[in-house]
């Protein structure tokens, strides 16, 4: 079972913003984090999941170096939550944000977001990825049982993420440990 706690969205914002340690991974666990959707309009959702999954992305620690032009972000499925993916970085850098299916998905995806699609091709996928410095995130998986770092999960007006440690240990990338606090209610945001 997840853990979950609630956190108002500043406090979620300031916690991605101070990540940038590196860590090695403790047995399976899945942990979760959420912030309170504030934003107004229909493009609320829209930014609150771009911020999200931009601090996410400045968890991540690649053993390469970023190439010039920055990370890219293959897109697979439909995602649920927003159908204009355009990661918000915390920090310096960029993602580049390419829409592919799961047969084209090559090894210069950095970043794999996986939307709604079928069962199989999702296995197969997060298959193909173990081993791979590929960062996974996913919104149509929220208790990541499919095997995705990190889950997206949007329940009554709050955008949540859980952490999945057992698919974080079985590649290269490296995630702060600072996420975990996150999930454990130790974050450094006050």
């Amino acid at each position: 079972m997840p853990l979950k706690r609630s956190w108002g969205h500043g406090q979620v914002l300031a916690s991605l913003f101070l990540i940038g340690a590196l860590f090695t991974t403790p047995p399976m666990s899945v942990q979760a984090a959420s912030q309170t959707l504030v934003e107004d309009g229909t493009g609320g959702m829209t930014r609150a999941v771009n911020r999200m999954v931009g601090g996410i992305v400045s968890y991540a620690r690649w053993p390469e170096a970023a190439p010039p032009g920055g990370r890219v972000m293959c897109v697979v499925g439909a995602p649920r939550l927003s159908d204009r993916m355009a990661p918000d970085l915390p920090g310096p850098g960029a993602v580049t944000v390419r829409r592919m299916t799961a047969a084209t998905v090559t090894p210069e995806c950095d970043i794999l977001f996986l939307g709604r699609m079928p069962v199989a091709d999702r296995r197969q996928l997060i298959a193909w990825v173990r081993g791979r410095p590929i960062l996974t995130i996913t919104d149509d998986d929220a208790a990541c049982i499919y095997g995705a770092m990190f889950c997206l999960n949007n329940r009554a007006a709050s955008l949540s993420f859980s952490v999945n440690l057992d698919a974080i240990g079985r590649g290269p990338l490296r995630i702060d440990p600072r996420v975990l606090r996150i999930g454990h209610g130790e974050g450094g945001a006050s």
